[in-house]
């Protein structure tokens, strides 16, 4: 047989060699052919097309996924100093900013509330109080992944849910209260059940998507909650350095909180009626949906059980709540602007949010997990008999940390400040003259597309860093508020729901409930007309009151626009 293979393959035309050349191949080609492709770019000779150069190839490989985001990333730390754009100092500096130090104890945070289960006790416990009807369920679920992936990780929050859910619907479905997949697709194609994984049925089909949506509309709600949140936060401060934190901790949670809760909402909704028959009673979707008291009691048990598995409350857990209250606190009270902050009060000038971030994650080390060693000073056994583990774990942390999206977030803030150095900010401002031609609403509206589609085929931080340096330069020369376009546009860069590559939590439920690419992009339709008009139409009328200034182009950018014709 390997010899009739080798046989085969030594007798292909050239056409053919090179068709399966390139399927084996197609990234190296991408890899070596783009810089070549975009080399008359280069050629004119100037910092500005140099980093223009620099911008397109990212651009491309970030797209493509040719070399993986993080390396892609780190271009810039070779190519900035060769092209004479940044000096390497300067460049690997921004690759450790303020704001990625903040994410990065975020992250190891976030990990730390996963490790000691206190985010699946939280989750249980929300359940039990929202009713375990589906419907109700299907909420609770919901919104309880949506508060959690407002601190931790969206990924994290999906991965916790997928087995809950399945343990309900497994439970249920042992009842004969309702089915799990959809046996007949088997049936009507001639196999056997065991060919080929099962697909699930439309009420696992809303569950699951249902918190895959959460995880990702939930990552908008804080700084903290996703990667793409922190990218245009931490690109607009370097664009716009006097801009006296204008995206902080506590401004960016009361913009983005009523959106995330519309936003949820409404895919709540249109999964209910595309799946489970909501305001169709007559639909069998809606009947199959109706599980009656003993439904509900079924998934209660399972619901009671799982929260009864976890045990009393551990001193582990209620010491991770309140070092995260305390963080959060801080976060609020560092100059909240009505009253004078800690910062003020304690003299500390130009504090950022990585204080307080990194100064819980060094408590979590020094605080234990128990106090069980206060037995040896009371005198009261018995007495353990191995050392008392901190809050964290180092070497969880560095397995479970991504070390590779803080390099993406770095390559992003190395691009905007290269493009602001090097003049290409100058000259794509130039570019975008055409544009003030057009009501403000209609450039947000246009910018809310792209944004939207393109992170649908892409890694949101990536795309993130695409655009938003083209944003601050597009408000400069237009003369509107960046934040008018920036907030809209960077929270829009999160809503990923058609495809499994386009977010970490569709990639997840898909491989885990084995959901088809057309089951997600239909399920997707809702939640992304949804969250285009929230975002226009919130980011205008809620924008205001957060930010009263923001139909006034503001003196900080003002001075942006002075120094770039100097």
């Amino acid at each position: 047989m390997d010899g009739a293979e080798t046989h085969h393959t030594t007798n292909l035309s050239f056409f053919e060699r090179l068709t399966l050349l390139f399927k084996f191949h197609w990234r190296g080609f991408i890899v070596f052919i783009t810089p070549f492709i975009f080399l008359p770019i280069a050629l004119m000779g100037t910092p500005a097309y140099n980093c223009l150069y620099v911008l397109l190839i990212m651009a491309v490989y970030w797209v493509s996924e040719a070399l993986p985001l993080p390396v892609t990333s780190m271009i810039p730390i070779v190519a900035f100093p060769l092209f004479g754009i940044l000096d390497s100092e300067t460049t690997c500096k921004l690759y450790f900013k303020d704001t990625l130090v903040m994410f990065m104890g975020g992250i190891m945070i976030a990990l730390t509330i996963e490790h000691c289960n206190l985010h699946k006790r939280l989750a249980l416990k929300v359940i039990q109080i929202v009713g375990c009807s589906p419907r109700r369920l299907h909420f609770g679920l919901i919104a309880t992944t949506t508060f959690i992936s407002i601190w931790i990780s969206n990924a994290a929050a999906t991965s916790m849910m997928c087995p809950i859910i399945f343990a309900i619907l497994e439970e249920l479905q042992n009842q004969g209260l309702c089915k799990m997949y959809q046996e007949d697709d088997y049936k009507l194609v001639g196999k056997k059940e065991d060919d080929e994984p099962k697909s699930p049925s439309k009420m696992a089909i809303a569950f699951y998507m249902g918190i895959s949506y959460a995880a990702s509309i939930g990552g908008c709600g804080s700084l903290i909650g996703t990667g793409t949140n922190l990218t245009f936060k931490g690109i607009f401060d370097t664009r716009f350095p006097n801009a006296k934190d204008a995206i902080d901790f506590g401004s960016f949670i009361v913009y983005s909180i009523p959106i995330v809760i519309l936003c949820s909402c409404c895919m709540y909704l249109y999964l209910q009626w595309l799946y489970m028959g909501m305001f169709r009673p007559k639909s069998k979707e809606a009947q199959d949906a109706n599980i009656g008291e003993e439904g509900a009691r079924v998934a209660k048990n399972v619901v009671d059980q799982r929260y009864k598995e976890l045990g009393p409350m551990t001193s582990h857990e209620k010491g991770v709540m309140i070092l995260f209250i305390l963080m959060v606190l801080l976060y609020f009270t560092r100059n909240p602007g009505f009253m004078p902050g800690w910062a003020s009060i304690f003299g500390v000038k130009n504090v950022k949010n990585s204080l307080p971030t990194i100064l819980v994650v060094i408590l979590l080390f020094i605080l234990p997990a128990n106090w069980g060693f206060i037995k040896f000073f009371t005198g009261q056994g018995p007495y353990p008999n191995s050392t008392t583990p901190s809050m964290s774990n180092w070497k969880f942390l560095q397995q479970r940390v991504p070390w590779g999206l803080i390099f993406l977030i770095g390559g992003g803030f190395a691009l905007a400040e290269g493009s602001k150095q090097s003049g290409m900010a100058s000259m794509i401002a130039e570019s975008l003259n055409i544009l003030g031609s057009l009501p403000k609403p209609a450039i947000l509206f246009i910018v809310l597309l792209i944004a939207e589609f393109l992170t649908a085929f892409s890694s949101n931080v990536a795309i993130a860093n695409i655009i938003i340096p083209v944003l601050c330069e597009m408000a400069v020369t237009i003369g509107i508020h960046p934040l008018y376009l920036i907030l809209p546009a960077g929270l829009a860069c999160s809503m990923a729901f058609h495809l499994p590559v386009s977010t970490p939590p569709n990639a997840i439920v898909a491989g885990y409930a084995n959901i088809k690419s057309k089951d997600m992009a239909i399920a997707g339709v809702g939640p992304t007309i949804s969250s285009i008009v929230i975002l226009f139409a919130l980011c205008q009328l809620w924008g205001i009151v957060i930010y009263p200034d923001l139909n006034v182009f503001p003196e900080w950018a003002v001075t942006v626009v002075a120094n770039a014709t100097t």
